[in-house]
Order: C-alpha cells, then sequence, then structure tokens
C-alpha cells in the first residue's frame, strides 16, 4: 500500500476531499481512511428546516452521497467513530468507537481536518432541559421533528435570528406553533443592516411571528420532571412548550487546539490557499473549522456555508491526489428566504465596512423584479455601499420575492472581480419583462451610488 489520507469528519469537505483524492489517485497507490463521530456522511445540513417544515420528506433525501457508495469506492469510512487526539510529530490520531469503546492509534502521511462547526449554546441555567433543541445534524433535525410530534402544546420560542433561526421560526409556523422569536440585535439576519433586516422582521409579524428585539436570554424555566416551559429574560418570560436555539455556530476545533495548531481570532484553523495548515505540510483543513480570507475587507473571517466547504474539500483532494489547486478566498454570498420573501447579501455590511477603516456611501433604491406593467410585478428593495472616492463595490444587499436572491450572484462576481459601481453600470445584463425592468434594480442602485460617489 502507499500514502496514507487520513480524514477527520465525513461530511462536504471531507468526503469531497476524499473523493477528489480517490479520483486522482488509484486504490493501491492511495489509502484513504476517514473517520466520522455521525451516524450520517455527506448530507445537507442547510435542508433541515425545509424537511421540518415538510418541504423535505424525509432525511435520505438531504444525503447527497450514502455511506454504503463511499466506500465502494474504496474509501474506508468509520461511523461513529470519533477522533479524539491528534499527534503531528507521530504523524497519527486516536480514534474511538463509540458503540464498543474501542481505542486505537491510526498513522497518516496526508491528515485532513474537515471536523465542522458546533452549535453556540450558552451555560444558560435549564439549558439542557427536555423540549430544547439544537439543528446541526441530521440527527437533531429527527430528534426535533419526533419532538414536535409529541409535544401537546403549540408555543415554541427561537433563540437568535440568524439564517437558522430565522428559517426554523417559519418551520415552525408551518406545522401549526406559535411562535416566538428572541434576538439580541436590532433586527432579524445581524448579516443584513438593521434597515434591510426590518423588512424580514415585517414579513415575519406578518406570518404571525412575534419578533423580541434587543434583548437577552437569561435562562430556560422547567417543570418539576425537567421539561423546558418558558424562556426567561431580564424582565418577563415567554412560554415555551418547545424552544430552538439559532445563536449560531463555533469553529469545532478544540482537537485542533490541544494539538497546538495554529488558530485564527475567531477560533477557525489557519491555512494557506492551497487549505495546507500553516505550518504543516501533512495537515489539511477546510470547511467550518477554518477561517477564510475576506476578497473584499482582506480580513480572515469565520464564514460557515456548505459552498466553501465543498470547494476546499476539492481543493484539498486535488492537492494528496497530486494535482494542483488553490482557494483565493469569498466575498461573502449567502441568501434565504422568510415564507415568499427573498434575502440575499454580499460583501460588506455598513458595520462590516465600518471595522475594516474604509469610508464609503451607502444608496438604497426600491423597483420591482419584473417590468412593472408585467403581471406578477413585485417590490424589490437594493441596498449598495461604494468606497468613498474610488466608487469600488464593497456590497450589496437585496430583499425582494421572486427572482430577487439569485441577483445577488451579479454583486458577487463584481466584488471578486474588484469592480467600481460605474463600472457596474455598464454590465449587459439579460433583459425581458417577465424576468427584469430594462434597468435591473442591481443596475439602478449602481447608478445612485455612482451619483452618491460623485457628489462625495
Amino acid at each position: 500500500m502507499g500514502e496514507r489520507m487520513v480524514v477527520v469528519g465525513a461530511d462536504a469537505t471531507g468526503m469531497a476531499a476524499a473523493s477528489q483524492a480517490r479520483r486522482l489517485r488509484g486504490i493501491g497507490e492511495l489509502e484513504i481512511v476517514v473517520f466520522e463521530k455521525g451516524a450520517h456522511s455527506s448530507y445537507s445540513a442547510c435542508g433541515i428546516p425545509y424537511w421540518v417544515a415538510g418541504d423535505v420528506a424525509c432525511a435520505d433525501d438531504l444525503i447527497a452521497r450514502s455511506v454504503t457508495e463511499h466506500r465502494a469506492r474504496d474509501i474506508d469510512l468509520r461511523m461513529r467513530t470519533e477522533v479524539t487526539e491528534i499527534d503531528p510529530v507521530g504523524r497519527r490520531v486516536l480514534s474511538r468507537d463509540l458503540d464498543t469503546g474501542t481505542q486505537g492509534w491510526t498513522g497518516y502521511d496526508q491528515l485532513v481536518l474537515a471536523t465542522g462547526a458546533t452549535p453556540v449554546r450558552p451555560p444558560l441555567p435549564g439549558i439542557d432541559a427536555e423540549g430544547i433543541y439544537g439543528v446541526q445534524t441530521l440527527d437533531d433535525g429527527q430528534a426535533l421533528i419526533d419532538g414536535l410530534a409529541a409535544v401537546t402544546g403549540r408555543d415554541a420560542v427561537v433563540v437568535g435570528a440568524g439564517y437558522i433561526g430565522v428559517e426554523m421560526a417559519e418551520a415552525l409556523v408551518r406545522r401549526g406553533f406559535e411562535v416566538t422569536m428572541i434576538t439580541r440585535g436590532a433586527e432579524p439576519m445581524s448579516t443584513l443592516d438593521p434597515d434591510m433586516g426590518a423588512l424580514v422582521r415585517k414579513a415575519m409579524v406578518g406570518m404571525g411571528i412575534r419578533v423580541v428585539r434587543g434583548t437577552e436570554v437569561t435562562g430556560m424555566r422547567t417543570s418539576a420532571q425537567g421539561r423546558v416551559r418558558a424562556v426567561t429574560t431580564a424582565d418577563t418570560e415567554y412560554p415555551a412548550d418547545v424552544v430552538v436555539l439559532g445563536i449560531g455556530v463555533q469553529p469545532a476545533t478544540e482537537l485542533a487546539r490541544r494539538a497546538g495548531l495554529p488558530l485564527g481570532e475567531s477560533g477557525g484553523l489557519l491555512t494557506d490557499l492551497a487549505q495546507r495548515v500553516h505550518g504543516y505540510e501533512d495537515i489539511w483543513a477546510g470547511g467550518d473549522c477554518v477561517e477564510v480570507l475576506d476578497l473584499v475587507s482582506g480580513a480572515r473571517r469565520h464564514i460557515p456555508l456548505g459552498t466553501h466547504a465543498n470547494k476546499h474539500g476539492q481543493v484539498i483532494g486535488s492537492g494528496i491526489g497530486g494535482g494542483y489547486a488553490t482557494f483565493p478566498g469569498v466575498v461573502g454570498t449567502a441568501m434565504s428566504k422568510v415564507c415568499d420573501l427573498e434575502v440575499a447579501r454580499t460583501g460588506l455590511g455598513e458595520k462590516d465596512a465600518q471595522r475594516a477603516g474604509l469610508q464609503f456611501h451607502t444608496v438604497t433604491i426600491e423597483s420591482t423584479g419584473r417590468a412593472g406593467y408585467f403581471p406578477g410585478a413585485e417590490p424589490m428593495t437594493v441596498k449598495m455601499l461604494a468606497e468613498r472616492r474610488t466608487g469600488r463595490l464593497l456590497g450589496v444587499q437585496i430583499v425582494g420575492h421572486q427572482g430577487a436572491a439569485k441577483r445577488i450572484d451579479i454583486a458577487a462576481v463584481a466584488l471578486t472581480a474588484r469592480m467600481t459601481v460605474e463600472q457596474v453600470t455598464a454590465l449587459d445584463l439579460g433583459y425581458a419583462p417577465p424576468f427584469s425592468p430594462v434597468w435591473d434594480p442591481v443596475l439602478v442602485a449602481a447608478r445612485a451610488a455612482v451619483r452618491a460617489v460623485a457628489h462625495g
């Protein structure tokens, strides 16, 4: 047997890396061993809220490639097996079978860390009570679905108003619950500027969701039997038969930290363009456990998204497989929906730009997703940030209806190309009345930004 590649984590990055390396290097040249402490591999965690809501029929629909399929490609995938220690000097990892308790060391020539992220679970009184759920894995999703079916009360509280929190709030409404969302932010979706987040809140309120803003949760009131009964704040409490935590995630890098591997400010692993961990030629990392370069601000950030994770895996697998690839960075593109309201953003928001020390103009325009006279034309709001004097595009946020969210890709490409807003106005975008006004909303915003820069 030739080299051995050991992968820790069998979701997007880990299995993409293993699969790409197997494509490039045949059986006998490269042994691939993958350790996964969970019960599933290669699944879409982003789809869990839609499974809970009923849009996705079952967990199997969220699995891109099964354990059996991976093993058929001569990938030694060891499920329910947790890696508990990394020995970079001895080039080996210690693993433990969670079912039998059996432990053992496995040597490696190349190590891939794809440990993902863990949900933030604050140490609040009652946080471990029955009826409180996180939503990170398929097992989490199944536990929530089972819990919703068993509970008799209809009061649900979502703590946190990020993408997962907002999506879970809608899912719970669709399952017949009275939903309260509590966020310490000024508006839902803190990755949006507050004025754009207010549009999301308005849509949520229209669905019957009570949105409590600027409020810290202080604990959970529980019954004598240990089941959650209410979520408490400094001055009141909110009845809860079910609580879903959507506070966010943090890089799962405790294993790497104990091994002395380099971590950034967010706690994510630091890697080079080929996804090698800084200072180590034989250790690679990608996905939600690493920091990525923000191409707009130049800073390193933790941005946990499946799009990045899959690309990281491809890059790592190419490097280990004898090819060459790099991951240059991101511009921070993300999107979601609330009922029929589409929400998207890319680049920097106002706080991001201020943190980066940039001076900028902002413009916000109202338009429609189709020609105004065409049936079904609905409103769309586009906010754009441009750097003062240079006019470089810094960021875009879009809130609207059908066809709104994917327009963010125009801005993502423009940001990657470091275009100015004036250059954006000249983009040759497609036009037909069913799809866009003659001046696309992104172009209308860019024209307004050009005027702001000229007068600034």
